[in-house]
């Protein structure tokens, strides 16, 4: 057994998102925390187009850079998405909102400003020193010893350290690792779609040319287009494609299927990106993983968080909020133990349900995004679903309310999200209007299935909003 020791120098494996704030964390706490990353410097180099250029980031990602005093700044280069815009293939608009009203929503934030804002900060600290071109090739945690390749002169060196994170993402070269230990395992589960990053530039003076507080989605069924606002006045779309089959990237291999797929689908869109073509076969087709492990620690030598731990799909946008939330969880686990295995084997019992939980939702709403936001009997459960929350605030609780604007666990969420998806089909049979929905029937289901279960969990609803 390790003791917790204050003075220790750490090693995170991954200077993302979630490997450049759990340094600040750790270092809060008063480590010297050396973070090892495979890629250059990103403030020094320029970044590759077609890798999630911008993120949703709500209530969880948010209080997590407000522990760190970072979310002012955070919210001053976001801009507010305050429901889904649906485009038709007509080019009818249709609105849902995300919330009860204009004060819940979500906001667009450049991956690559939110990665270089917090490894500045990392390294403001004095506490963090994050060393680029790094690759761990293998790790001994019996010793405490990384393997680490300097790609830049291609030599090799041991780091020796008492505790090692691996917040390397979705091809974590630390879970590899831990996943060849006995009673390690990792499953994962590729979605038989990808993804292609494109683009509609700013009108003139970086003017929006699409409403500018909106998610946009253009739902087709099998696929979909999706747009989130930049601070320039442009849109990052990402195309959402089968890999194989009649409609595919496979079936979409040259400029005049593409340009006819489009004018077809997605006509309202084709006419604001003249760079399509050029964007769509020279930006990388991505792939989509959910990845399950279990454990995610090593006694108290090795711990994984984010990505690396618990991959998800991108259609709840809580990716980075996960795993964001994982750092508040584990300063909260450091703080209430003294030894380092403690301290992992409580982060793993509180997250491990709550990352399963998320991890089956974002997968559901890819199918609702894709498939059902343009269904009328899905748009008047919506209306209906607005209506409950208006009506019944505080008893009546969705589950899309509750991941994105609470940090109720996502567990909990998941469950609450049956319950109340379930009134709500009831109280939406035969109606036409969502005006119309009888409110004393929805009085009774709401206190007779909502309001018990969340009494029963009134410890897990308690969470600061």
């Amino acid at each position: 057994m390790h003791e917790i020791d204050g003075t220790e120098r750490v090693t995170v494996v991954g200077a993302g998102l979630v490997g450049s704030l759990l340094s600040m964390y750790l270092a809060r706490r008063g480590f010297q925390v050396d973070v090892l990353e495979r890629r250059p410097d990103m403030r020094r180099e320029v970044v590759d187009a077609g890798r999630s250029i911008n993120l949703a980031i709500s209530a969880r990602g948010l209080y997590a850079l407000r522990r760190l005093g970072l979310e002012e700044e955070a919210l001053r280069q976001a801009i507010p998405m305050r429901g889904r815009m649906i485009h038709a293939p007509s080019g009818g608009l249709a609105f849902q909102a995300y919330g009860k009203d204009e004060s819940q929503h979500i906001n667009s934030i450049s991956r690559a400003w939110l990665n270089e804002y917090l490894m500045t900060h990392a390294e403001r600290s004095g506490r963090v020193r994050i060393q680029f071109d790094q690759r761990v090739q293998h790790v001994d945690l019996e010793k405490g010893v990384l393997e680490v390749l300097d790609r830049a002169s291609g030599t090799v060196r041991e780091v020796r350290t008492p505790v090692v994170f691996g917040t390397d993402g979705s091809s974590s070269a630390v879970r590899r690792e831990l996943a060849l230990l006995p009673g390690h395992g990792s499953a994962q589960e590729h979605l038989s779609h990808g993804y292609k990053e494109l683009t509609i530039p700013a009108g003139p003076g970086g003017a929006f040319r699409m409403e500018k507080h909106a998610l946009h989605i253009w739902p087709r069924g099998s696929y979909m287009l999706i747009a989130l606002p930049n601070q320039d006045g442009s849109f990052t779309c990402t195309l959402f494609l089968p890999f194989q089959g009649p409609v595919s990237f496979e079936s979409l291999d040259s400029p005049a299927r593409l340009e006819a797929f489009f004018e077809e689908q997605f006509p309202d869109a084709l006419s604001l990106m003249p760079g399509l073509t050029h964007d769509f076969f020279h930006n990388p087709t991505g792939t989509m993983v959910t990845v399950k492990s279990t454990p995610w620690h090593v006694g108290g030598r090795a711990l994984l968080l984010g990505d690396a731990a618990h991959a998800i799909v991108p259609f709840f946008g809580q990716g980075m909020n996960c795993g964001f939330e994982d750092c508040v969880t584990l300063e909260a686990c450091l703080g209430r133990h003294t030894r380092w295995e403690d301290a992992f084997e409580e982060f793993f019992r509180l997250r491990k349900p709550n990352a399963d939980a998320i991890a089956d939702m974002a997968v559901e709403n890819f199918v609702e995004m894709r498939d059902r936001t343009a269904d009328p009997r899905f748009l008047l459960e919506k209306a209906v679903e607005k209506e409950l929350l208006k009506a019944f605030p505080g008893e009546f609780l969705s589950r899309y309310t509750l991941v994105s604007f609470s940090r109720v666990p996502y567990r909990l969420s998941y469950e609450v999200g049956a319950i109340a998806g379930g009134i709500v089909a009831e109280l939406s049979e035969g109606l036409h209007r969502a005006e119309d929905v009888d409110l004393d029937r929805a009085r009774t289901l709401i206190r007779e299935r909502l309001v018990p279960f969340v009494k029963e969990h009134s410890d897990g609803f308690g969470l600061e909003g």
